[in-house]
């Protein structure tokens, strides 16, 4: 005899051996009791929670008729008469599973109502199970909607799905609804031990324990991986071999990491990461978790004592909850949640681990990176005693350092430096700093008060003048002009390419992210067959982009293989044609101010001209 699967052989026969369900138990239990039958039923949940397993009972229930052959509807059927044995089987003629995924037409289900007219041949009633009844056409769903509303009273309609969404409201209507939960861990686990049981399996609880959580509240899925652990054991169920078969973490590494980041301590943090690397274990199962570990400490942290006293890893969940302050338990979980979508998009998922775990130690409340100062630091300097004056650090990286400094004049006595206000030489051209002065800095939240008015005073010496900067320090702001291109360079190269350019925009043989390649990229050499390129920005040297553009030098008549590399650009297409548009502008600019009328304009009725108004007119343009 072959070997039945373990969730054929302990799928159960009635509804005192369904587990998990109880709501839809004592709904159908109290319907079949009472006899209020309903026409249609339509149940709801995820894969392996009983959908056509309820179908079935509901059958065997309204079809019963007991040991003896005289019994009628119960919520109890008996499980030896001929319906309930050939409906068990699969034979029973009254009642009909269809597939609609693989009988999803209208054609199908035509045949099907069909078979409604005629009266039960054995049993009691016709019972017509449609499981996956999402995946019917539209057709089809309209085909049957008025027998599913006015069914003859012999007929039952049992429909299952587990994508209620796609079912036309036509249909929901029609149907009472009854939703299958997702079983709990602990459910699954309860059942498993029975099963093993019965089977004379031996099982460690952790192992049990594992197989539970893995099957993600599917009855089906816990006893297929029940089936494959047996396998994989010799026979014998061992945390050991079913972590490893899982590909599970051990809670050991969840929580040392955890420990780690409680403590702030990165070496051992990267340390177990590399552990887990070696040992082949999963990024995403570390992830998982520990979000379950830290989703128990959390809950310890708010409801302290409600740990389970019978869970051997209470103590410590327990121990961590202490250790780990309540805002960062609840910052390390939303980091691991959303860890686990980066795992996918990183090179390497290990290292997309450490990054996550890393994270919570950049972003931990309180955090003070190494070597550094906790307070923010400002351009205000401090208040200077009268005595010593201590420059701020933007004079002293202003002045340039010097071997040895200069004597001070003599000829008139240097009068005391205000706090704020600078003592400036009013012969000293501006900008310079006199040796020994320094300049504050002016807050632009709290600005300077007016400076009382200076009497008359010597040319020797000085005027208080405040300096002003603006709220973002100027240390990292460019020069005049180094924000804007490098001046174009050109050269023979880049004129040709130029062209080559222009004719290709022309044509709309390039959009998009291809024009931006070719217009920002300087032709560097170039010979028969090959073409290379050169471009500032990494983003714009994309495969697509480069054999985009490849395509189209090649159907311009440019039968060529571009190679791209990154470096400094001179010569452009795009910094030409910058030039071009500055050439035209500068001689739009000039015409206007040399045109006697704008100049009489301007002298006799003191008319000026809005800078910026002047726009070059192309030769081809309209004016508007």
């Amino acid at each position: 005899m072959s070997y039945l699967v373990l969730a054929r052989k302990y799928r159960p026969k009635s509804f005192t051996e369904m587990v998990g369900q109880e709501h839809v138990v004592r709904a159908l239990g109290n319907a079949l009791q009472t006899q209020r039958l309903h026409h249609a039923y339509l149940f709801t949940g995820t894969r392996g929670v009983g959908k056509t397993t309820v179908s079935r009972i509901l059958a065997k229930s309204l079809n019963c008729v007991g040991a003896d052959g005289s019994g009628g509807i119960t919520d109890q059927p008996c499980g030896v008469c001929q319906a309930c044995t050939d409906i068990d089987s699969g034979r029973f003629v009254d009642y009909t599973e269809l597939d609609a995924a693989s009988n999803r037409g209208v054609d199908e289900v035509q045949s099907l109502l069909e078979q409604a007219v005629y009266k039960p041949v054995q049993g009691r009633f016709k019972v017509f199970m449609i499981d996956e009844v999402h995946m019917l056409s539209n057709t089809a769903f309209n085909a049957m909607l008025k027998t599913l509303e006015e069914p003859p009273e012999y007929l039952k309609f049992v429909l299952a799905t587990t994508d209620p969404q796609k079912v036309p409201v036509t249909v929901l209507s029609r149907c009472l609804q009854f939703n299958l939960r997702p079983m709990a861990p602990e459910t699954v686990l309860e059942h498993l031990t029975k099963v093993l049981a019965a089977e004379n399996v031996p099982a460690e609880p952790g192992a049990l324990r594992l197989l539970a959580r893995a099957a993600r509240g599917s009855m089906r899925d816990a006893l297929s991986l029940t089936d494959q652990a047996i396998a994989f054991g010799s026979g014998q169920l061992e945390e050991a071999t079913v972590r490893q078969m899982l590909g599970s973490v051990d809670r050991s590494h969840v929580y040392t990491l955890i420990d780690a980041l409680a403590l702030g301590d990165g070496k051992t943090v990267v340390e177990t990461s590399e552990a887990l690397r070696v040992h082949g274990l999963s990024a995403a199962s570390t992830l998982e978790e520990m979000t379950v570990v830290l989703q128990r400490m959390a809950v310890l942290q708010a409801v302290p004592g409600s740990a389970d006293a019978a869970d051997p890893e209470a103590a410590e969940t327990a121990r961590l909850a202490e250790l780990l302050p309540a805002d960062e338990t609840q910052l390390l979980y939303s980091l691991c949640l959303h860890g686990r979508s980066e795992l996918g998009q990183a090179p390497d998922e290990y290292a997309a681990l450490t990054m996550v775990l890393l994270r919570l130690l950049a972003f931990k409340p309180g955090a003070m990176p190494s070597g550094g100062s906790s307070e923010k630091k400002t351009l205000k300097s401090p208040e200077a005693t009268p005595a010593t004056p201590r420059p701020s650090p933007v004079t002293a990286a202003a002045q340039p350092a010097a071997p040895a400094p200069r004597p001070a004049p003599t000829s008139a006595p240097t009068p005391p430096v205000a706090a704020r206000p600078i003592a400036t030489s009013a012969a000293r051209p501006a900008g310079v700093t006199p040796p020994g002065q320094v300049l504050s800095v002016v807050d632009e939240e709290h600005p300077v008060q007016p400076a009382r008015p200076v009497t008359a005073m010597p040319a020797a010496q000085v005027v208080a003048v405040p300096v002003r900067v603006p709220a973002e320090s100027r240390a990292d702001a460019p020069a005049f002009g180094a924000a804007q291109a490098a001046p174009l360079v050109p050269t023979e190269e880049g004129g040709y390419w130029h062209q080559v350019v222009r004719g290709l925009m022309a044509s709309e043989a390039i959009t998009a992210l291809v024009r931006e390649l070719a217009l920002q990229s300087q032709l560097v050499a170039r010979d028969a067959d090959q073409w290379l390129l050169r471009v500032e920005r990494e983003s714009l040297n994309s495969a697509s982009a480069r054999e985009r553009l490849q395509a189209a030098l090649q159907a311009a008549g440019h039968p060529v293989t571009l190679a791209v590399e990154i470096g400094r650009v001179s010569d452009s297409p795009a910094r030409r044609n910058a030039a071009i548009a500055e050439e035209k502008q500068l001689a739009a600019e000039k015409l206007i101010h040399e045109d006697p009328f704008v100049q009489a304009m301007m002298r006799d009725f003191g008319a000026k001209i809005v800078p910026g108004s002047i726009k070059p007119i192309e030769p081809n343009s309209q004016p508007k």
